[in-house]
């Protein structure tokens, strides 16, 4: 069957290797442009640069025609009996057939996609290709005849189709492809399996622990520079620190402290996001590095546009939070006379607030009962804090823009942390942080993180800071500034703050929903996944978090 020439962008070679495996990393990978390399095609990698320093009879050819459509790098060619054979070279092992090893569907593709390359580049037939499979040493011969080239343009054709389309592909019914698939963080098909079967126990998938950690620049005068792919921490006094750019996911610029444009520019070349905030903690901006493809974006706009759907996020968010509050005073007070400290009047309020919210059928009526819940909570905090602790520690409410006490003050800068935290998810994950279903856009902050971030405050900041409160960690005196009726954390404040926030993200939580453990900093990516999840994908997994 012959290809018509066309216009269409080429399609890799190694593309039509993910189309046989899973349409759905084909589609993740060429059209969402979405390609994480773990450790197995790193390992790929390296053997073939081996192969690439062989003097042997090793030829290296780029090649591409119009007319198949397609574009790829042939491993190399090799002359036997006289004839030119494409060889593909693997890292691992060979399928095991009835009669012994054969080529895996996707690799048997792949290396007769490449051979339709060469006969286009070579005006030339060629009957027979091989693939080493250098885990079990084994050499297969891959004849190249009218059902393997009638097999490669229908897959160019479907590969075609695909990238029109505005619709991620289903996941794959073979669930053992899952385990080796290195977009399996993004794709989540275990969790949306468990989504259509929650007596299912899923396999996790998703890394437990960050990978790169932040850091901080909070000292007022501090230079970020670059020295090679290292940033460097210049004080004004003391001595320079270094960090390895690969170590690092997240730079937090402080107050005062400045940039240079090579460090910017490092940063944004290896990914890594860079956020600024005030001396006294509010959030002024960041330049987040992640991949926008406009289909996600779009799906994005058409679910959040639906009333009904976005109701019902924002419904079971509003739920989530309040139920976490409730928890929280409930945990927190336990042993402890409740009317005493005053703790049970905001457990019953919150109760009351609950209850209203589960039959409420308008958005403003949810806000509502939510902003009721969040008051009890706050007038219910007093009475979890230790009776020795300062009286100026002590919460009086919430208190915001600017902040009134040293506890608000707490509050409003561990929120500006989180902030951070969830908008660098939501970019990476690829959606609009301007776009959301519950805030409405009243200020600078993007209306998404202001919904996601709903499901953290308590876990991921008010159970810590309440904590090391009680623990009489926090100096008045030292370790906040006062002017006029405004209280910020000072440096030294500051600097603690970061300490409690980012230990806090190395904790484990045990999803309720998928029953595996990931540690604070990951768990925000895997519930914006989870939203996304909700139209494109199996709904019903987001906004489950809750306080054991």
């Amino acid at each position: 069957m012959a290809t018509q020439c066309t216009s269409e962008p080429l399609i890799r070679v190694m593309a039509l290797h993910a189309l046989a495996y899973c349409e759905r990393l084909f589609y993740l990978e060429e059209v969402e442009e979405i390609r994480i390399a773990d450790a197995a095609v790193y390992a790929g990698r390296r053997l073939h640069e081996e192969l690439a320093a062989d003097e042997g009879e090793i030829v290296s050819l780029v090649l591409e025609s119009e007319t198949l459509g397609l574009k790829g790098k042939v491993d190399c060619l090799r002359r036997r009996d006289g004839q030119l054979i494409p060889y593909e070279h693997k890292r691992g092992k060979s399928a095991k057939g009835e009669n012994g090893p054969e080529p895996w569907p996707s690799d048997r593709l792949q290396v007769c996609a490449y051979t339709l390359l060469v006969e286009a580049h070579l005006s030339a037939t060629i009957k027979e290709a091989r693939i080493r499979y250098h885990a079990d040493k084994v050499t297969l011969r891959v004849p190249v005849d009218e059902a393997a080239r009638e097999e490669v343009h229908k897959a160019v054709a479907r590969a075609r189709v695909l990238r029109q389309s505005v619709e991620r592909p289903p996941i794959t019914e073979n669930e053992r492809l899952c385990g080796r698939c290195s977009l399996a963080p993004v794709c989540l098909p275990e969790e949306e399996r468990l989504a259509r079967d929650e007596e299912r126990q899923p396999i996790r998938l998703f890394p437990p622990d960050r990978e790169r950690q932040t850091l901080h620049v909070t000292e007022h005068g501090a230079r970020l520079t670059r020295a090679g792919d290292r940033l460097v921490v210049v004080p004004r006094d003391g001595e320079k620190a270094a960090f390895p750019i690969r170590e690092i996911g997240e730079v937090v610029i402080h107050g005062h402290a400045q940039v240079t444009t090579q460090a910017i520019h490092l940063c944004a070349h290896h990914e890594v996001g860079l956020h600024w905030l005030t001396g006294g903690g509010n959030y002024v901006g960041g330049l987040v590095a992640g991949s926008s493809p406009v289909q996600r974006r779009i799906r994005q706009y058409e679910a959040l546009r639906d009333p009904g759907l976005a109701f019902r996020l924002a419904k079971r968010l509003a739920l989530a939070r309040s139920a976490s509050q409730l928890r929280f005073l409930l945990r927190a007070s336990q042993g402890s006379d409740r009317e005493a400290n005053g703790v049970q009047k905001a457990v019953v309020a919150i109760r009351i607030a609950l209850a209203a919210m589960n039959h409420v059928e308008g958005i403003d009526s949810l806000r509502g009962h939510e902003g009721e819940a969040g008051r009890a909570y706050f007038s219910g905090l007093p009475g979890i804090l230790r009776q020795e602790l300062d009286s100026r520690l002590v919460c009086t409410g919430r208190s915001r823009r600017p902040p009134q006490d040293c506890f608000n003050a707490l509050l409003s800068f561990g929120y500006s942390l989180l902030y951070k935290d969830v908008l660098q998810a939501i970019v990476a994950v690829g959606l609009e942080p301007a776009f959301g279903f519950y805030h409405q856009p009243r200020s600078a902050a993007h209306p998404l993180v202001l919904d996601v971030i709903e499901e953290f405050r308590v876990p991921m900041w008010d159970m810590p800071v309440v904590a090391s409160l009680n623990r009489l960690q926090w100096d008045p005196e030292s370790d906040f500034t006062k002017a006029g009726p405004q209280v910020w954390l000072s440096e030294a404040g500051r600097k603690k703050a970061i300490e409690v926030y980012e230990r806090r993200k190395e904790d484990q939580w045990k999803h309720p929903v998928t029953e595996y453990s990931l540690s604070y900093a990951r768990l925000i990516e895997l519930e914006v996944r989870l939203l996304e999840k909700e139209w494109a994908g199996e709904p019903g997994l987001f906004a489950r978090l809750r306080l054991r």
